[in-house]
């Protein structure tokens, strides 16, 4: 009885074994993200899409500001899955898509049609195979770049999503009156840090907001605030009026956007929030007074923000264009 009962536990223990490795080897299998997703399958990926994006800047310098405010749109409503890229006028989905929500009715035409450049040119180099999830990554990297920001490695192989509903935005995006403890609690629920916080809203510095949307805060520059009325005095007959965020050097990017908000010449009320709120401030002092560690941790933080909620493998689809679903 005793052999018998020995073999019942080495058999137990074997099956046990063997389950744990299937469970790794699962784990191993899983997709990851990697620079080097598209080696193979697509080996010209990002020459393509730089040099696509470059023309469209070229063109449209509003490209930059727009593309990064795309990236983040997208990234923290159910990942970085291009559900936002989807437009209620090609969809035949039943809802309206995220980009229908009030909060990305601003978002520039600019930044869409480079991306939709950037895929037609794929699909017509690697038909199927490269995400508008992933040219959406690498178009924001590119033009942080060409505006004289840091350059860093993009990991691939996002999935994009099959869904896009607009009813998924609310409470998901900050908004341009939020303090900064409310922003802090927002981008921890997306598993970015108040270093990481701070860092990102330095693409404020090549940013633009609209005039109707802009929530300026009351204790601006008064001069400033007095410039700002009159450069708006026209968006109720034209919406598409816009401001800098940075007035000083609004078309490269630096550390100005940091430099600017003790000057009480930070345009939103959020960014006047980050400076007067100390677990913030600290680090845009620091990157107020170093452009490499301002450079550093943004190029971190994007890489961060990339990996959001992303869809790999059977998870999400490869569309064939990134404005529509089907």
């Amino acid at each position: 009885m005793g052999g018998a009962l020995l073999r019942r536990s080495l058999l137990l223990s074997l099956a046990l074994l063997a389950a744990a490795s299937c469970a790794a080897t699962a784990v191993a299998a899983a997709p990851r993200l990697s620079p080097n997703y598209y080696r193979h399958s697509c080996p010209r990926v990002e020459r393509i899409v730089s040099d696509v994006i470059a023309a469209k800047q070229r063109a449209n310098p509003s490209t930059a500001a727009g593309t990064l405010r795309l990236f983040f749109h997208d990234c923290f409503v159910n990942g970085c899955d291009a559900s936002v890229l989807v437009s209620p006028l090609s969809s035949s989905a039943a809802a309206a898509p995220e980009r229908a929500a009030e909060i990305n009715l601003s978002l520039p035409g600019d930044a869409f049609d480079a991306v939709d450049r950037a895929k037609a040119a794929l699909e017509a180099a690697c038909p199927g195979v490269v995400s508008c999830a992933d040219i959406l990554a690498l178009a924001a990297r590119d033009l942080v770049g060409i505006l004289g920001g840091p350059r860093f490695p993009v990991a691939l192989g996002r999935r994009d999503s099959a869904r896009s509903d607009a009813r998924d935005v609310e409470g998901n995006l900050p908004r341009t009156n939020m303090s900064a403890r409310a922003m802090v609690r927002l981008f921890a629920s997306k598993g970015i840090t108040p270093r990481e916080m701070v860092a990102l809203a330095g693409a404020h510095t090549v940013g633009f907001s609209h005039c109707g949307a802009a929530g300026f805060d009351p204790r601006l520059n008064p001069e400033f605030a007095r410039a700002l009325q009159r450069s708006c005095a026209g968006y109720r007959s034209d919406p598409t009026v816009s401001i800098f965020n940075d007035i000083v050097t609004p078309r490269v990017f630096d550390e100005a956007y940091y430099k600017n908000l003790p000057r009480g010449l930070g345009l939103l009320a959020s960014d006047a929030a980050l400076w007067e709120y100390a677990p913030t401030r600290v680090f845009a002092e620091r990157y107020a007074a170093n452009r490499t560690a301002f450079f550093e941790d943004f190029a971190a933080a994007m890489q961060r923000l990339g990996a959001v909620g992303v869809k790999t493998g059977r998870q999400g689809v490869v569309r064939r264009r990134c404005d529509a679903l089907d």
